[in-house]
Order: structure tokens, then C-alpha cells, then sequence
């Protein structure tokens, strides 16, 4: 039952538990005092349970875990239930003298020892001597060392005797947070139990009861927002929870708690997606100003985007719905962006939010990762979404604006990450254009010379007649006007429109408005540009002239995608 919300019988009121006063830090004050009260760790503690019944006592046990899931709490469970007075069993009294004592931190035969401050091996020494003496006023001696991975090697050299065959009456409890640093002798000699961070939801319902026990008010929502920050932790739940009552004046609301964690406003929050998803940069960076101005830190921001485009793609790819979309900006996300658009937002995002501590400043950062979403858009993408709305005032520069909204050149992507038929079919077919055919061509499923035709093939003319389309295409290349490959990329064409589709060919020139001579432009800026940066290289010019080396004409080749070699 420990993943469940415990009685008043479980959990005795403070005081005649001997805890802590009505004023003590919440953390403290209800800390578990047995198994049944620990919460979240129901595989650890039915196993302990299990072996103290049946007296199946092991002489070491490693407790591992992140910070704030119960090792030390379990380990002075664990003291308790070896020493209590009524016997050994996984119920002890509580209220005997040996429990009375070790919770209070005051049982002689309990010593509880940070590796941390204690590393080195004359300490460990002096505790193996004085393991070899019988205890003094318990059952057992037991021995709790807290971040153990801390100790030297030569101390957990000292120690591999003793802790494979001590006395009889000595326990080993160790803890720590990092297993992996703990010498594999080490490992083979204890039993070991990985505590499990405390799921959001149970954690949820732990804050609430024991606030309806502290007989504090609490909305739903805030004791949400407190779960999520802790990461798990019971001990840092309990500890925001303190200071989000002392943040709202002896209550739990939700704004104050958003305030507490510089969240960002749930309103602002959808606002601002919905901005992004209809490629708004104007209407987004006014409510950026206006997000920053409520108090939302970078951090938070980027974090509560990145859960957005998560949330959005898992709706789009697997058809999971999130639970918490008040504004729909979710489910506009995964309507009107491709699965690999969300997939490249997290990534900017995530990206921009580790990079925050190398921006010149927190907004400069902040400003740049929502400018690279803008800037790194599938150029084939344009929703169909409804229109903007007008722009509202932005005290940003109106160039910011501007430069991403300007009409962008971008590598031509390969067949194999070609935009989606479904997203550049947004394009009305009334709307299509010279400029917008190469963008389309990329979409087609087509392959071999069919895909030679449409992406080296410029764009006239365009008709729509209503039950069907007409396009003329120009081509350079006479092979690419054969019969079999005119009428594969007219059947593409047809599928793409949803109507037949009739395509006439003439021969000429065609060196622009293509996705060829895009790409071909694109390969040669990254090729420019990969020269210029090799020329530039403070390294390369050391070397050129410490050596007398010189830079062999063709063999600098770009690693973008798309580009020459």
C-alpha cells in the first residue's frame, strides 16, 4: 500500500510521533517513520518487508536512487525494525526507547557517516575497529554511509573484508546517487535496490494530503505545477511546498506558484505557440515581449515549448492526446507542422535552451532560438491555417521582424527526407507560382527520370479549370521529355492536385525557378562558404606559412548537406 495515499492510523499526527514541532519544515515534520508510510517505492519496500518477516537478514544493502526518493529514510527504517524492542520484523513499534532514539538521531548502536566528509581511508579504518566491538544497547550495530561512491579507492579497499564477512551482529546500509562509481567488489557484496523517481501523479496526491493534514488550502493545479518541479523528489516536493505557503501568505494558489517557479502563463503561453504554428514572427516576438515582461524566465519558456512540440508530435505520430491543451495549441501544432518540423523545432529548442548560459545574455538567447525557428522552416511547408491576426505593437526592432520574414534560398533537401505530399499540398492549387513549383516538386512521389523532369523542369504556366489542371514546363534536357516520364510526373501531379492533370513540354532554357538550380545555388554558397572559412582559419594560415604548405585548388569540400562532395 505504499503507493497509495496512507491513513491518519498509518501516519501518526506530529506530535505523538515525537516529530517535529507544527512549525518544522515540512520535510522533516513527515518524514516516514515505517514502510507502509514511504511513498512511490513499493518494489523496494515489499522486498525488505519480506526478508525481515522471514528473518532472511542480508550484512550489506546498497540503496541507490536520485536525491529526495527515501535511501536514508529507509535506512533508519531499517535500523528501527532490526532493533526495536517488541523484535525483529518490518513493523517496528515506533514508540520503544531504541525507536524513539533513532529517529531522533540519538541510538549509540546507529551510526550514520557522510562519505562525502569522510572519504578518505583512516576514517574507515577507525569504524571497521570499533565494528569489531558488540553493540552497547541494541539488537544490532547497524551502519548507514551515505553518498558511499565518495569514498577513495583505498577506503573501499579497507573495507571489502569487513563488509564481506562482518560480525555477526553489524549491518551495512550504504547510499549513494551515482552507482556507477562504486568499485564492482564493492557491488558483488551488498544486496541492491534502486529507488524509482516518484511519479508526478503520486507525488501530486502525497502534497495534497499532506496539506489537508497541515490543514492548508491548495488549488489542484499549483499542487501540479509542485510535483512536476520536484523531478521526482518527495523531499523537494515537500520543500516547494514550504516555500510556496510562505510565498502565498499561508495558501497554495496557482498564480503564486507560477510566480514561485517563473512559469510561463498558461494564456500567454498558447498564444504564443499559436503564433509560431501560423508563422507569425511579428505576432510572436509581441507576445514574447509580453511573456518576459509577466515574469517568465528563458528557461522556463524554452522548457514549457520543448514539452509543446513534444506532446504535439507524439499526437501526430502515435495519436496521443495531451491532457493538458486549454488553448488547442497543441492540436494546432501537430495539424499544420509535419512530424519532422516538430521533431526539428524540439530539437531547436532544447538546443537553445542548453546554450542560455553561452548567450551574451538570458533574452539574447532566447530571441535568437525563436529566430532559428522561424529561420530553419521546410521551405515546401505553408499551412493552411487561419489568417494572421493583425499585428499587434511590438516594442522589438521592426527589422527583427523583417529579416525573417524575408523570402530565404534553402538547400534542397534529399529524395529520402523530400517534404510530405500532404504538407505542400496546402498550397491551393489556384496559388501555385514559378516561385512556389520547386518547393513542390520536392513533395511528389516520384523517382529516377521522373524526378529528373520535375525538379530540373521550370514552371510557365499554370491553369486550373476547375475539374482539372493544365501546367507547361520548360526543360534543357531532350531525354527528360519522353513520353513514359512526362506522364509518370503528370500522374504524381494528378494525385497531388486531387484532379486530372495535363502537362506540355517545350525545350529550352530553364536555369532558374527550379529545384535543381536551387539546390545546385545552395551547394555553391556552402562551397563559397566552407572556402572562405579554410582560407580565414587562423590554424591553416599558421600552417601555411610555418611549413610552406599551400592549399590544393579543389580539395575543400563542404560537409553541409547538399552540397559538392
Amino acid at each position: 500500500m505504499t503507493n497509495a495515499l496512507f491513513s491518519s492510523e498509518d501516519l501518526p499526527q506530529p506530535a505523538a510521533a515525537g516529530l517535529q514541532s507544527p512549525s518544522a519544515v515540512l520535510a522533516r515534520k513527515w518524514r516516514p517513520k515505517s514502510f507502509s508510510q514511504v511513498v512511490g517505492q513499493d518494489h523496494v519496500v515489499k522486498a525488505l518487508a519480506h526478508a525481515l518477516n522471514a528473518q532472511r537478514l542480508h550484512h550489506a544493502y546498497l540503496l541507490t536512487g536520485t536525491r529526495g526518493t527515501g535511501k536514508t529514510t529507509l535506512a533508519r527504517i531499517i535500523a528501527k525494525a532490526l532493533n526495536c524492542e517488541s523484535g525483529v520484523s518490518a513493523n517496528p513499534c515506533g514508540v520503544c526507547s531504541a525507536c524513539s532514539q533513532i529517529d531522533g538521531g540519538r541510538f549509540v548502536d546507529y551510526i550514520e557517516i557522510d562519505a562525502a566528509s569522510n572519504r578518505g581511508v583512516g576514517e574507515i579504518q577507525q569504524l571497521l575497529e570499533q565494528a569489531q566491538f558488540a553493540p552497547t544497547a541494541g539488537r544490532f550495530k547497524v551502519y548507514v554511509i551515505d553518498e558511499v561512491h565518495m569514498l577513495s579507492n583505498h577506503a573501499f579497499n579497507a573495507m571489502l573484508k569487513t563488509l564481506e564477512e562482518p560480525p555477526p551482529d553489524v549491518k551495512f546500509l550504504l547510499a549513494t546517487t551515482d552507482p556507477q562509481k562504486i568499485p564492482v567488489t564493492v557491488l558483488s557484496r551488498c544486496l541492491q535496490f534502486n529507488l524509482k523517481n516518484v511519479p508526478p501523479e503520486l507525488l501530486q496526491q502525497h502534497l495534497a494530503w499532506v496539506l489537508n493534514e497541515e490543514k492548508i488550502s491548495a488549488e489542484p493545479q499549483a499542487l501540479t505545477w509542485l510535483s512536476v518541479a520536484a523531478q521526482g523528489s518527495v523531499r523537494d516536493g515537500l520543500s516547494l511546498t514550504d516555500q510556496a505557503i510562505a510565498y502565498g501568505g499561508g495558501q497554495i494558489t496557482e498564480p503564486a506558484v507560477r510566480a514561485m517557479l517563473g512559469l510561463v502563463q498558461r494564456e500567454l503561453l498558447g498564444r504564443f505557440m499559436h503564433d509560431i504554428v501560423r508563422n507569425d514572427p511579428q505576432a510572436a516576438f509581441a507576445t514574447l515581449e509580453e511573456l518576459q515582461t509577466s515574469g517568465a524566465s528563458a528557461d522556463a519558456l524554452l522548457a514549457d515549448m520543448a514539452r509543446c512540440f513534444h506532446q504535439a508530435s507524439a499526437l501526430a505520430t502515435l495519436k496521443i492526446e495531451s491532457r493538458d491543451d486549454p488553448s488547442g495549441a497543441i492540436e494546432a501544432l501537430a495539424q499544420h507542422q509535419s512530424p519532422e518540423t516538430l521533431q526539428l523545432n524540439y530539437q531547436i529548442v532544447t538546443l537553445g535552451r542548453r546554450d542560455l548560459r553561452l548567450a551574451p545574455d538570458e533574452r539574447t538567447g532566447l530571441e535568437m532560438t525563436l529566430l532559428r525557428l522561424f529561420a530553419f522552416q521546410p521551405a515546401a511547408i505553408a499551412p493552411s491555417v487561419a489568417p494572421a491576426s493583425p499585428p499587434r505593437s511590438a516594442p522589438r526592432p521592426q527589422a527583427i521582424a523583417a529579416v525573417v520574414a524575408a523570402p530565404r534560398t534553402m538547400a534542397a533537401p534529399s529524395q529520402s527526407r523530400a517534404v510530405p505530399a500532404t504538407a505542400a499540398a496546402a498550397l491551393p492549387a489556384a496559388s501555385l507560382t514559378a516561385q512556389q513549383w520547386p518547393a513542390v516538386s520536392r513533395s511528389l512521389a516520384v523517382s529516377g527520370l521522373a524526378r529528373q523532369f520535375v525538379q530540373q523542369a521550370k514552371l510557365v504556366a499554370f491553369e486550373d479549370l476547375g475539374r482539372s489542371v493544365r501546367l507547361q514546363f520548360r526543360v534543357a534536357i531532350p531525354a527528360l521529355t519522353e513520353s513514359s516520364t512526362v506522364s509518370k510526373a503528370q500522374e504524381a501531379l494528378a494525385t497531388h492536385f486531387g484532379k486530372p492533370c495535363k502537362i506540355d513540354v517545350e525545350l529550352g532554357e530553364a536555369e532558374t525557378l527550379t529545384a535543381a538550380a536551387e539546390d545546385a545555388d545552395a551547394a555553391a554558397q556552402a562551397q563559397a562558404q566552407a572556402e572562405a572559412q579554410i582560407h580565414a582559419d587562423p590554424m591553416v594560415q599558421s600552417i601555411l606559412n610555418d611549413f610552406g604548405g599551400k592549399i590544393v585548388p579543389g580539395s575543400i569540400r563542404s560537409t553541409r548537406k547538399g552540397s559538392p562532395g
